[in-house]
């Protein structure tokens, strides 16, 4: 059963928190929080030394299945060690208790809902929409967001096409891209603006969306109408993609007076507050 505040990104389960957040497309969740639902351990990070010591095959494969992710807590955005729902019906063998059959139903529920957002992505599309919108950002914000998510796809599925394969070729573009539309790859960008984990985009105002996917709109379509094809060809239209953007970034600077690249992130206050109390100075 869910929690309806879906800002702690809490699920409860038998009257005790399971925390857990959205990575890669699927929901992670805090391995040591299920450990504790089923076992009552009053210290779960030793129990799971023991479990792994019990099962060597699991300790072998815990590299695979375990991912440090950051976790929202009361105390705020932690790094903590996750699994994903197959991941967790594996270490859910790995542990004698009662307890464990009424938690495989409850997975198994979280694993239906998913197979029904990938049957209707419509279920998937309005779950993130309620997601931002409970991390307090704004409609036209959420908009945006989920438009450059799906600028995206189209960028990256193209390159697909194209005999772009390995995850460092999608990395090298998406930098490209970036470099020329910003003056900066996302990981320099993620500095400037102080994050680490966290997705560099749920950072990004309205006009840094905008220009982000302005250069990866550009890149999609220069890539179609050249039939790009390989990564040394995608590589030089990526380039001329963020180009466009990033020359139509510097003559919107020109008319503003101001920089669109801005330090500022929602760590510590929602986008919608801070647009907020923007527009009031401004008055």
């Amino acid at each position: 059963m869910e929690t309806n505040n879906i800002h702690n990104a809490l699920v409860v389960f038998e009257g005790k928190k399971i925390r857990r957040t959205w990575f890669n497309d699927e929901w992670w969740f805090v391995t040591e929080d299920i450990v504790f639902v089923l076992t009552d351990s009053s210290d779960p990070k030793q129990y799971i030394q023991k479990m792994k010591q019990r099962d060597e095959e699991l300790a072998k494969g815990w590299v695979q299945i375990v991912h440090t992710l950051s976790v929202h807590t009361m105390g705020g955005n932690q790094n903590m060690n996750c699994v994903n729902t197959e991941g967790a019906f594996r270490i859910i063998q790995s542990i004698p208790s009662q307890k464990a059959e009424p938690f495989k139903l409850w997975l198994a529920k979280a694993g239906y809902d998913r197979v029904k957002e990938i049957e209707n992505p419509e279920l998937a599309q309005k779950r993130m929409k309620e997601l931002y919108k409970a991390k307090g950002y704004s409609d036209d914000w959420i908009e945006k967001r989920i438009r450059g998510i799906a600028i995206r796809d189209e960028l990256t599925d193209e390159w697909s096409k194209r005999n772009v394969k390995t995850e460092k070729e999608y990395a090298i573009l998406t930098a490209e891209i970036s470099k020329a539309t910003f003056g900066m790859t996302p990981s320099e960008y993620k500095q400037f603006k102080r994050l680490k984990k966290e997705n560099l985009r749920d950072h990004m105002n309205d006009l840094e969306l905008i220009f982000t996917m302005l250069g990866e709109r550009v890149s999609t379509e220069i890539t179609r109408e050249e039939e790009a094809d390989g990564f040394v060809e995608c590589d030089n239209v990526a380039k001329r993609g963020g180009k466009v953007a990033g020359n139509a970034r510097k003559e919107t600077e020109k008319e503003l007076g101001r920089p669109i690249t801005t330090s500022e992130n929602y760590l510590s206050e929602p986008e919608l507050k801070k647009k907020l109390e923007n527009k009031r100075k401004k008055e």
